[in-house]
């Protein structure tokens, strides 16, 4: 703070040695610090630590001015000006010139005159500027403060917008509250308005009567900004919300929906943060045509219908938790008719995990609402419990890591096949590196797996029943896996290129005679070419000894990289097995698979997924999906092919379609975007299509602004089929959002 001085502005001088009405004067003006007392009669005296390059005191009037690189500092507070006028008397302190004055909690206020009271908090003030610390800000022709503290500040502006762009270049704010009178409570930080209307760029657009806001950051209680949309099921609809701000740990949002072509809709969601978790809890309810599951037809007039959404976890310990979500609808279209979701399956779920660094256990139940309208809800399965516990020892076994795992699970069907499995089995691995950087991973499992199904007929599929009754089976795998990297340049960067080669071998295993329901959607991937067992889930394992070989190649230049997987395997044993034609492995040589990804900085990324038939090279797999641009202009592409030729088998049948989304960014904060989803199956890939090979099945286009504190636009969505009474159509949303108001 500079110098410390008693009550005079030099050193060794005291206030009555200065002359009146003249400043102090140095050779070399300093920075002088003064400590001033504050007289207050109640809680004792406030310090407050003064700097100015000049100084000069009126002996008479008992008045200090201060000029020059004025700071004023009390506690949290702080005053710059270019002058300064201290009453000793009254103890009032008048600022002037490019006033800049903080509070305690960091909120910044610019005027060109302020008057601070006895306790150094601001009195009346002229064409004020307040930037809140949260990012918001304040303009007012006047200001003053009241006997209760808070500030009131006549014809204002409120906005939540930065007044300059990226580039620090000045920007007029997208939006602004307007009011004759804002009432400014810095102790409850809150911001009230009299008389408040919203203005976009400038047009004032809808009154805001009661508006209230926090300074803080956190929300307030008020109505929600609604939104507009036109939709072929339900006419226009308008959208209301009112939010309340129960605690601080705690808020309720209703919500109501006016329709032209259906009955009214409420909805409501709560949500709560305790001290061992979080919870919350969405519901809908309206009244309205129920439409048969199968048909499509209406079998009522007015029926409750609805929704209810509700999860959370809880943190009991460091290593005890709970999750848990429960998704029920009324019916199979509500969800798609509202335009809520389009989730063609509802899970519910509870499960209890214990995790620590050497151990895991998880007890689960699982549920699931079908939403396709031809399958029947009593084939879907009801898991529970599924309990699941693994354990990692620390003390090596024969120089390798051991890992034990337990795990049974339980399924239950109203009109289908039940199923219980239990089993328990032990993992045991070991790398080592030779001399000559060859990689070599060992790998062992042991099971044992205990069956109980029954009603096995009410499966469609053969293959996936399994015997009724009690089976039981032992499996046992075992593998050599060797890597064998070169490094090295070229193309102007760094080469890693890495043969491969695994040994996998197994006995003869029992696996028709157990009931298959979690390995059943099988191919051969890039992902899963190198795995002890490529079915997914436990059901179904591979059997007999194979040779799977292969390759990566990375190569890394700057700014570029590129990695490639391609591999194969042949299996040693002459019996294909039990894996299924089509999927690239029934035979003793499998398809050739591969992957490639090439990446540019952050502009560019592409992922090829494949799979070659092993006779006439047909591309049984084909996966592209590329993304190119920035942040604000991009295109997403995505195509998928699966010509797999297997016409028996539900959970491997062929499947073609096409992705894409575009987005333009233009005049610093618009953007046009869209994006489609084609169906390019035909009958000859799956005959239960209707399908002459193009059919979209959702398209959407629209048009938005979007800035650091406004967004808003225009969306055009059609969809081409119809799901009960969810009806094909056009759907137009119209939505708008600002930041710092609670709104949205």
């Amino acid at each position: 703070m500079g110098t410390t001085l008693e009550p005079s502005g030099r050193p060794g001088d005291s206030i009555s040695d200065l002359p009146q009405d003249e400043q102090a004067q140095d050779a070399d003006p300093a920075i002088f610090s003064v400590e001033m007392d504050r007289q207050k009669a109640s809680a004792g005296e406030r310090t407050i630590d003064f700097e100015a390059d000049d100084l000069a005191y009126n002996s008479q009037t008992q008045v200090v001015t201060a000029s020059g690189n004025v700071l004023l500092v009390s506690d949290d507070r702080s005053v710059r000006a270019d002058n300064v006028r201290w009453d000793r008397a009254s103890g009032a302190i008048l600022a002037e010139g490019n006033v800049h004055f903080v509070d305690e909690d960091g909120n910044q206020l610019f005027t060109d005159s302020i008057t601070l009271t006895d306790e150094f908090e601001a009195g009346a003030m002229e064409d004020l500027l307040i930037a809140l610390r949260e990012g918001g800000r304040l303009a007012a022709r006047s200001g003053e403060r009241d006997e209760n503290g808070d500030v009131i500040l006549t014809q204002a502006a409120y906005s939540g917008c930065a007044v300059v762009n990226e580039d620090g270049c000045p920007k007029t704010p997208s939006w602004r509250i307007t009011a004759e009178r804002v009432v400014y409570d810095a102790k409850a930080d809150r911001i009230r308005f009299r008389g408040a209307f919203l203005e976009l760029f400038g047009a004032r657009l809808l009154p805001l009567p009661g508006l209230s806001i926090r300074t803080d950051g956190s929300a307030v209680s008020g109505f929600l900004v609604p939104d507009l949309r036109i939709s072929q099921s339900n006419g226009v609809e308008i959208t209301g919300s009112y939010y309340v701000r129960v605690a601080e740990n705690a808020d309720l949002t209703l919500g109501g929906y006016l329709y032209t072509e259906a009955n009214p809709m409420v909805s409501a969601q709560w949500r709560h943060l305790t001290e061992k978790g979080a919870y919350q809890v969405t519901g809908y309810l309206t009244q309205s045509r129920r439409i048969s599951d199968f048909t499509g037809e209406p079998t009522s007039e007015r029926d409750l219908r609805g929704y209810i959404f509700a999860n959370g976890k809880f943190q009991l310990d460091p290593n005890w938790s709970v999750t848990g979500a429960i998704r029920r609808a009324s019916d199979r279209t509500f969800l798609r008719r509202y335009d809520i979701s389009r989730d063609d399956r509802l899970r519910s779920t509870i499960e209890v995990e214990r995790i620590d660094s050497d151990s895991y256990f998880s007890l689960a139940g699982w549920a699931t609402q079908t939403l396709r309208l031809n399958q029947e809800q009593g084939q879907v399965p009801v898991a529970l419990p599924v309990m699941d516990y693994r354990h990692r020892f620390d003390d090596p076994v024969l120089g390798g890591k051991v890992q034990l795992q337990v795990n049974s699970l339980n399924i239950a069907r109203d009109d289908g096949q039940d199923t219980q499995r239990a089993f328990v089995g032990a993992r045991w691995d070991t790398r080592r590196l030779t001399g000559l950087g060859q990689v070599f991973t060992l790998s062992a499992l042991v099971r044992a797996d205990v069956y109980h199904s029954d009603e096995n007929y009410l499966t469609d599929t053969a293959s996936y029943r399994g015997n009724p009754g009690w089976q039981t089976r032992g499996i046992a795998i075992g593998a050599v896996d060797m890597q064998w990297p070169f490094v090295g340049e070229v193309f102007g960067g760094t080469q890693i290129f890495t043969p491969r080669i695994q040994l996998v071998a197994s006995p003869p295993i029992r696996n028709l005679a157990i009931p298959n329901e979690d390995s059943r959607a099988i191919d051969l991937e890039d992902s899963n070419l190198f795995a002890l067992n490529r079915f997914p889930g436990y059901d179904r394992v591979e059997e007999g000894p194979r040779v799977v070989y292969g390759f990566d190649w990375q190569l890394q230049r700057p700014g570029w990289r590129i990695d490639t997987t391609f591999g194969q395997s042949y299996n040693l044993d002459a019996d294909p097995g039990i894996l299924p034609d089509g999927t690239g492995l029934s035979e003793r040589v499998s398809d050739f698979v591969g992957r490639t990804e090439v990446r540019y900085r952050d502009f560019l990324k592409l992922t090829h997924r494949y799979r070659l038939d092993k006779d006439n090279f047909a591309v049984r797999r084909n996966e592209f999906d590329a993304t190119i641009g920035s942040r604000k202009t991009y295109a997403e592409i995505g195509y998928l092919r699966l010509n797999r030729d297997i016409d028996t088998i539900e959970d491997l049948q062929d499947r073609e379609e096409l992705r894409a989304a575009v987005r333009v960014a233009f005049a610093n904060y618009w953007s046009v975007f869209g994006s489609g989803i084609v169906n390019l199956t035909d009958r000859a890939e799956d005959p239960t299509f209707d399908s002459d090979g193009f059919d979209p099945v959702r398209t959407r286009l629209g048009i938005a602004y979007q800035d650091d504190c406004l967004e808003m636009g225009v969306t055009w969505r059609r969809d081409y089929t119809d799901a009960g009474d969810a009806q094909r159509g056009d759907t137009f949303q119209f939505y708008f959002s600002l930041r710092n108001l609670g709104f949205r």
